[in-house]
């Protein structure tokens, strides 16, 4: 099943999500059962609607034409993986590390789907990146790889960005220069994991003004993605909704006008517009953030 999450009638719905002469639209709209949790009000399990809960549009809404937010509310966390192909590595003129690269995103980095991210007046050189997100399903820990496609959900695109001269002030930290506000989206769409049988084939593709910047296949990762629910898995425990952002084979620059896209076949497609960020005073409004939790 592919979904999203969407505003319809002034609130937010999950909508059913299929192909349509080869474009996706938006065909039922789906019910919203509450989150299972422990006594201790921990979720156990990512609770999704399923498509036995639809009720068909009259008419379908071409995903494109709807006001889109983030699949979900974030549970619990971000992770972003670095340098995970061989083409990005080449790119920064960095060496292959031998474990993942990891590092955290908030939920003020969000930005809903095809919003606009806001290039910061702080920074003259931002890159962007589309990625495959793995979605986590189950509260796990210790996962072996060979049992980790157990605890995934779904499959998603993400972008993220990094503020590179903020980057190279402290080479050494990234949050910094990965937190800026709007610097973090993924959906529009939710696969569920049933829904893609080999992710090592999936092609991940960033597209740069219409063209084609970078494309690599999950297969060339250094470390792929059941390996890298294992790896974090042995950290820290992994909560129904966090979400796995894992490597760009190459980033692209951004400039104020410009338009961004993060694409999967199979998956989905994920876009962005650019604009120039200034200094408002205290007290503004950032404007479409993906981050929900009241809906």
């Amino acid at each position: 099943m592919k979904f999203c999450r969407f505003v319809y009638k002034d609130g937010s719905r999950f909508g059913l999500v299929e192909e349509r002469d080869g474009q996706p639209v938006i065909v039922a709209l789906l019910g919203t059962p509450q989150m299972q949790v422990t006594g201790a009000g921990v979720p156990e399990l990512l609770v999704m609607p399923d498509a036995a809960t639809a009720t068909p549009l009259d008419e379908p809404v071409p995903l494109d034409r709807a006001r889109l937010l983030t699949p979900f509310p974030l549970v619990s966390k971000v992770m972003c993986v670095g340098r995970n192909y061989a083409a990005h590595v080449r790119e920064l003129n960095h060496e292959m590390p031998t474990e993942p690269l990891i590092f955290s995103k908030p939920p003020s980095s969000l930005l809903a789907p095809g919003a606009e991210i806001l290039r910061p007046a702080i920074s003259q050189r931002v890159d962007y990146e589309g990625e495959l997100g793995v979605i986590i399903g189950r509260r796990c820990r210790f996962v072996p790889a060979a049992e980790a496609r157990q605890v995934i959900y779904g499959f998603t695109t993400t972008l993220d960005l990094t503020a590179l001269d903020v980057l190279r002030k402290n080479p050494r930290y990234l949050t910094r220069a990965k937190s800026i506000d709007t610097f973090f989206s993924f959906g529009p769409v939710i696969v569920t994991s049933d829904e893609v049988a080999d992710i090592d084939s999936l092609e991940v593709i960033t597209e740069h003004n219409g063209a084609v910047f970078s494309r690599d296949f999950v297969r060339n990762m250094k470390t792929r993605p059941l390996d890298l629910i294992a790896f974090h898995s042995d950290y820290f425990t992994l909560n129904p909704g966090d979400l796995i952002s894992t490597g760009c084979p190459k980033g692209a620059r951004i400039q104020p006008g410009d338009r961004v896209r993060a694409r999967i076949d199979g998956v989905g497609t994920l876009d962005a517009s650019v604009l120039q960020g200034g200094r408002e005073p205290f007290g503004f409004d950032p404007g479409p953030l993906g981050f929900d939790p009241a809906h």
